[in-house]
């Protein structure tokens, strides 16, 4: 396996890879004021945070259970910020729709600006055909409020490319993720 380059991510994403896709490295909005970066950079691809968040709350006092979430453990909201608390996470979802080719695999690392306040961002990694809205989930470190920014970027993804199609696809088995858009919570 090898990680690709920009050029194959241009190429990759002209083939509808990416959707929308930003063929160089945004640092700024329309109005001139700065974002944190996103876009294609050396060696992958910066994705942004859509503006739905889902914030984790013990409200309900429920357990968390991956094989039996209780949605009512999350508030929902749709803004240009979110404030997680103090020692919890949110999840969100990207701007971008990705579709990930037979023979790649990809790693999702957060972006170094989030990780020097204490808020991890977490992605399992995307596999052969694969296709969705990326569930984000963002963990405040912190003892304080940790605020995070939507359409902007949040973390990098990286392309490793094998010289042969995988044996078995997502798509092949069937996985419960497939398609998914918007913000998706644990599917048992």
């Amino acid at each position: 396996m090898s990680i690709k380059s920009d050029r194959w991510i241009r190429e990759m994403a002209g083939q509808g890879m990416i959707e929308p896709f930003e063929p160089g490295q945004v640092r700024t909005n329309k109005g001139g004021d700065r974002v944190i970066s996103y876009g294609t950079s050396s060696y992958g691809y910066d994705i942004r945070c859509a503006d739905e968040f889902k914030i984790f709350t013990n409200i309900n006092s429920a357990v968390v259970d991956p094989k039996t979430f209780d949605p009512n453990s999350f508030v929902d909201i749709k803004a240009n910020e979110c404030i997680i608390p103090p020692n919890s996470f949110c999840l969100a979802r990207t701007v971008e729709y990705l579709r990930i080719p037979r023979r790649v695999l990809t790693i999702c690392l957060g972006k170094s600006t989030y990780a020097r306040c204490g808020i991890i961002v977490n992605v399992t990694p995307l596999e052969p055909e694969w296709e969705g809205h990326v569930t984000l989930e963002f963990s405040n470190t912190t003892p304080l409020p940790a605020r995070i920014y939507a359409n902007e970027g949040v973390a990098q993804i990286l392309f490793l490319e094998s010289d042969e199609d995988c044996e078995t696809s997502y798509a092949d088995r069937g996985g419960k993720y497939q398609g998914q858009t918007g913000v998706t919570l644990p599917r048992a």
